[in-house]
């Protein structure tokens, strides 16, 4: 199988991936975009979105993905479906082999492969993801409005989600498998002083579980069991949603030992821009976001990548005319 060239290539297919391909595509680049396993990144597991600029009404996350994907499309942006295996970026213009045998040497890649929320990992609670269960406050909290929530998690991310959520739910219990939080002391201060928010200290979740009430539609949370983690002893109780924040793995393992990252993993870009430290390398969305999270933020740097992306080949171009 011959290689191939390609003047942008983007990896992954979430909403920083698809609105770089739209850009770069109405900038007449000719970009491809390689699609992943996962196409769609996270919204694909989210049910009601209603934060994205452009609905009245809510929508459904894959519905979203879908509208990107076929707009990508419409513009002239060619989407493959395989996975990248391997990324040389030693020299430009960089190498990308796929899954399916493919090489790829493009002059530009823009990363966006995303992070994923860490999950608890027991048996009940994939069933109910988008259904009760949320790694996003953010996203989510909107639905819990005077509703019973538990943040799971001891770190500045469980202890932002419980503090934004209290402005929203009706109580917020916090379920930590410790005795004290890893978060920032400011944060423990202004958790501690909020009268709707209480902690469970040395506890963590057995088990999740809900009824459905409208068939076919999934069942719903209505209830969680309560593990101390000292004592073994397991409580049930009524609850209405769970928000687990126990952290987010951005997908950086292709990129390992050839971009600077930043301390938690995050792939590093210069400030105000999706420039990595190697030169014609952009990264947006969640792979470099550690901050937002938002499919709409990741929109916007998909798009800054693909302006940078062009202005970038445009100054390659004019050296190279200026040497003849």
């Amino acid at each position: 199988m011959s290689a191939r060239h390609t003047k942008v290539l983007i990896i992954g297919s979430g909403p920083a991936g698809y609105t770089a391909a739209i850009y770069a595509a109405r900038a007449m680049l000719n970009p491809v975009l390689i699609a992943g396993m996962e196409q769609g990144g996270q919204l694909m597991i989210t049910t009601d979105v209603e934060n994205y600029p452009g609905y009245a009404d809510p929508i459904q996350g894959p519905w979203l993905m879908e509208q990107m994907l076929g707009q990508a499309k419409h513009v002239g942006a060619e989407i493959v479906s395989d996975l990248v295996t391997n990324v040389d970026l030693s020299s430009r213009p960089f190498h990308v082999k796929t899954d399916s045998g493919q090489d790829w040497i493009a002059d530009v890649i823009v990363i966006a492969t995303g992070a994923k929320a860490k999950w608890l990992g027991i048996e009940s609670e994939k069933a109910y993801q988008g259904f009760g269960v949320s790694a996003c406050a953010t996203c989510d909290g909107f639905f819990y409005r005077n509703k019973d929530v538990i943040v799971v998690g001891g770190g500045n991310s469980a202890v932002e989600e419980a503090l934004y959520l209290s402005n929203i739910a009706k109580s917020v219990t916090v379920v930590h498998r410790r005795d004290s939080f890893r978060s920032e002391k400011i944060l423990q201060e202004r958790l501690f002083a909020k009268e709707n928010i209480k902690v469970e200290w040395n506890s963590e979740i057995a088990e999740i579980t809900g009824e459905q009430l409208y068939p076919p539609v999934p069942a719903a949370v209505n209830a969680v069991k309560v593990r101390n983690t000292k004592t073994g002893e397991v409580t049930a109780r009524p609850i209405d949603g769970i928000f687990v924040a126990i952290g987010h793995a951005p997908a950086t393992e292709l990129f390992a030992n050839q971009l600077r990252m930043k301390p938690n993993g995050y792939i590093w870009t210069a400030p105000d821009s999706t420039a990595t430290n190697i030169e014609g390398v952009f990264a947006a969305g969640d792979v470099t976001d550690d901050t937002f999270r938002q499919a709409v933020t990741a929109a916007g740097m998909g798009c800054m990548a693909a302006l940078e992306a062009e202005r970038f080949l445009a100054g390659v171009l004019h050296v190279a005319q200026a040497a003849e």
